[in-house]
């Protein structure tokens, strides 16, 4: 509405206050001209009645002063002189309508009869008797108990009075229009500053920090442009920093490993990470409950501790096991100065530490178990040597002998922890070459031939080679060619088998070692290259000699050293098929 605006409420205060000003002078003005012609009127009256009078003072003859009056008096008014011996004169006038005086008028008439008898001046508007007209009447007395009168109609004083009237209305008229014009005029030049302020406060609220409201003056209204403009920059500058502020901690919390949860005081997530948002559908899943997306409320359980921490726990720790994983949660208050308005939970998925761990401490059982068995025998054997329990020469020598062969069986133990240890610490250095694949291969072949043969063993080897050589460690390689065969062999029945397929082309060379022996049953299958996997008993060697349960974990990591890949395959009792793969173009790389 335009009235609402600040432009109609400053025009109409404008033109109301002027309008105000304006009536209250017009009736003003308007009592002060018809005072003033009226006043004019009696004085003009009343010098024509001094002229009159001296004329009658100094002449007697009664045709002069007739004409004489009738020469200086007003042609619409008329005079009534009335001479002491009783005679009248009433002089003619324009105005028709204007009766004349005579002495039983004036009698009537008080104020007029006291102009005769007690010699008083009068000016009085009266209404003639048996006329409708008023008019203005003024008396003088004259020596001899005679009297002057003058008197008009009132109507050109109305007359006057209303051009006066017309004059004054058209003024005031125009001094309206006037006043108008310049109310709006002087709204616009105020208010079209506080427009334009009005659309930049509209374009702050979209986000649009750039807009500046153009300083036209130099007043109030200019110095309120030039803050807003100054307040638009401390906007931009602090919406800038808050943003900054938000990314980089979005990016923070994103980039974490430990899930992040930011929750209110009702429950509501409001920021999650990755991780939590995993570990929620987790437990989402677990408790066969269907995800809410539009809610997003923390679970039940968690509810709990989100209570402790609203009534001013520090901190809540708790652990959850979820899917087979395990998660800790530590929540902590999330404060509004000393309110507390919310909580942080931070989730951090523990289940490869507790897993490292449990390895570690298995690691330390079976070390301590392999080193026993050895030391133990050595202790005991040559103890018996010592108690000279062996007679014969030859006793003695089996004793040393088995003696010796622990001793070779601890030291290939420690060798080979110590090269597992350099391998998983990154110290491995490979020596890579070009290798002939074939000569390579035939020559580890024929170190096995005698071994398979006191075995019974038929080994067996089928080569094809597109590319005839590789680029590899050979000595590294060559110790994965020997757990593999020697455990293939040492775990086959008499009269199995033992395949060796070589294969390279263009891209890799692969390598196949297949036999029909005890096999590895399926829930052991994940675990063949951890340390000491031989501790289990899902594959038992059928000759007597003992390993060291590390060859499987040392042939991975050469294998992982030189950026392939080995793979197993095995059912129980039906055999077990190893299989590694060195790329040709990243041996080359390196």
């Amino acid at each position: 509405m335009f009235w609402r605006s600040v432009v109609g409420k400053l025009a109409i205060t404008i033109l109301l206050l002027v309008s105000f000003v304006l009536f209250i002078l017009t009736i003003l003005l308007l009592q002060f001209f018809e005072n003033f012609h009226i006043q004019e009127a009696e004085k003009a009256m009343m010098q024509t009645a001094t002229k009159v009078s001296v004329l009658v003072e100094q002449h007697q003859n009664a045709s002069l002063i007739e004409e004489t009056t009738e020469r200086v008096k007003n042609p619409a008014s008329r005079i009534a002189i009335f001479f002491g011996d009783g005679e009248s004169w009433v002089s003619d006038s324009k105005n028709k309508e204007l009766m004349e005086l005579n002495r039983q008028l004036i009698n009537h008439e008080p104020d007029l009869r006291n102009v005769l008898t007690e010699k008083r001046e009068i000016r009085k508007q009266i209404t003639l008797p048996n006329e409708e007209t008023e008019v203005m009447i003024v008396g003088m007395p004259i020596p001899g108990n005679g009297a002057i009168f003058v008197y008009q109609s009132l109507d050109v004083i109305e007359q006057t009075k209303a051009e006066t009237t017309k004059i004054i209305f058209l003024a005031a008229g125009i001094a309206i229009v006037l006043t108008t014009i310049f109310a709006f005029f002087l709204s616009t030049r105020i208010t079209s500053p506080l427009i334009k302020m009005r659309e930049a406060a509209f374009d702050l609220t979209r986000g649009e920090f750039n807009t500046k409201v153009p300083i036209l003056t130099h007043d109030e209204i200019g110095e309120l442009a030039l803050a807003f403009n100054r307040m638009g920059r401390q906007l931009k500058f602090h919406i800038n920093a808050l943003r900054q502020e938000k990314e980089q901690l979005s990016s923070i919390v994103s980039s974490m490993a430990d899930g992040v949860i930011t929750m209110n005081r009702n429950g509501d997530m409001i920021v999650t990470n990755g991780p939590a948002k995993q570990f929620i559908e987790d437990w989402y899943f677990e408790n066969n409950i269907t995800v809410n997306n539009e809610e997003r409320k923390i679970p039940d359980e968690l509810k709990e501790l989100l209570r402790e921490v609203i009534e001013g726990k520090p901190e809540v720790l708790h652990e959850f096991s979820l899917q087979g994983r395990n998660w800790v949660m530590l929540m902590t208050p999330l404060y509004d100065q000393s309110y507390v308005r919310g909580a942080v939970a931070v989730v951090r998925d523990m289940t490869d530490e507790r897993r490292l761990d449990k390895l570690r401490k298995d690691f330390i059982a079976n070390v301590s178990h392999e080193l026993r068995t050895p030391i133990s025998m050595l202790q005991g054997y040559s103890e018996a040597i010592v108690d000279d329990i062996a007679d014969s020469k030859e006793e003695k020598n089996e004793l040393a002998q088995i003696i010796h062969d622990e001793s070779l069986r601890l030291g290939r133990l420690v060798n080979e922890l110590l090269d597992l240890a350099r391998m998983e610490a990154g110290n491995i250095q490979l020596n890579i070459e070009e290798v002939e694949i074939g000569p390579y291969v035939d020559r580890i072949m024929k170190k096995f031939s005698g071994l398979a043969n006191d075995n019974n063993v038929s080994l067996t080897l089928s080569k094809k080679l597109e590319v005839p050589t590789a680029y590899f460690d050979p000595d590294r390689i060559d110790q994965v060619f020997t757990n593999l065969i020697d455990n293939a062999i040492r775990h086959t029945a008499e009269n199995g088998y033992v395949n060796v397929e070589v294969f390279s082309d263009s891209e890799a060379l692969q390598v196949k070692v297949v036999d029909n022996g005890s096999g590895i049953s399926e829930e052991d299958l994940p675990f063949v290259f951890e340390r000491f996997y031989k501790a289990d008993k899902s594959r038992t060697r059928v000759h007597k000699q003992k390993g060291t349960g590390l060859g499987l974990s040392i042939a991975k990591n050469i294998i992982d050293t030189h950026n392939g890949l080995i793979t197993v395959k095995s059912k129980l009792d039906q055999g077990t098929t190893f299989m590694f793969k060195l790329h040709h173009h990243d041996q080359n790389l390196s």
